[in-house]
């Protein structure tokens, strides 16, 4: 059996691709496999963003794996680090990721879409959580979708487990980018280029700044910015990058981050 889970690296960037024909649906064996996958990915200084995507045109990803679970793989198995697809519960990742939908994204699968920072998807795309047919929840969705797109929306996916195209998908806002099939992985890459070009350590300000000040207050999370008491905020306001960022903009050059 070929591996799962297939990676390729080009300069800083990580391509992703989940590959368990005939739908990419992720068993235990294979969460696990993508938690190692991404925490190598976060831990790596070397890696600045990975693109997720599925093998195939028909299938980005098809969630949980029912005929494993119908074998004995328990619902509240040991997933790995990271959680369910290696993404969704891993701590401090702070380096942007892409997620390229490349065709049925459900269950699990969108939960690991709602896990990237961007979501480009092909035209054929469509998404839905039918979690509620199955008898369980779509625990993450149930967190995170509520607080992406407007409520009612979130609930309706919820609760009926409705299927959504790519152009309602886009219109309710968690879909940034509708690409021709044959353009969603060079758009990707195309994206992932841009990034890779940029100062990293911005972006972990950034997504920290994002996942830690969820649930507080504005002046809360202000007040933690401006005394420096996130990690990467920190580290951020007394690097080397920062002031290349401001000679480079006196100077009129690009900037050469180094992300020290």
């Amino acid at each position: 059996m070929s591996d799962p889970i297939r990676t390729r690296q080009v300069g800083a960037v990580l391509e992703v691709i989940i590959d368990r024909p005939k739908a990419n649906a992720i068993d235990l064996a294979t969460s696990r496999a993508m938690g190692l996958v991404f925490r190598d990915f976060r831990d790596d200084p070397l890696l600045r963003v990975a693109i997720v995507s599925g093998a195939g045109e028909k299938f980005f990803c098809a969630g949980w794996d029912l005929k494993a679970a119908a074998a004995g793989d328990a619902a509240d198995g040991d997933y790995g680090v990271g959680g369910f697809g290696g993404l969704q519960e891993l701590r401090d990742l702070n380096k942007p990721v892409i997620c390229a939908v490349n065709g049925i994204c459900c269950g699990g699968g969108l939960e690991i879409a709602l896990s990237a920072d961007l979501i480009l998807a092909a035209e054929h795309a469509t998404f839905a959580l039918p979690e509620i047919r199955s008898g369980t929840v779509a625990d993450a969705a149930s967190v995170k979708l509520p607080k992406r797109i407007p409520y009612h929306i979130a609930m309706d996916m919820l609760l009926t487990g409705r299927w959504l195209d790519v152009q309602e998908a886009h219109r309710w806002g968690f879909v940034n980018e509708i690409l021709p099939e044959h353009k969603l992985m060079e758009r990707a890459w195309d994206l992932a280029r841009l990034l890779e070009s940029g100062p990293p350590l911005v972006y972990a300000a950034i997504k920290e700044i994002v996942r830690e000040s969820e649930g507080s207050t504005f002046q809360t999370a202000m007040n933690k910015i401006t005394k420096r008491q996130f990690a990467t905020v920190d580290r951020l306001y007394s690097s080397e990058d920062q002031l290349e960022g401001a000679r480079a903009f006196a100077e009129k050059r690009s900037p050469n981050w180094k992300g020290r």
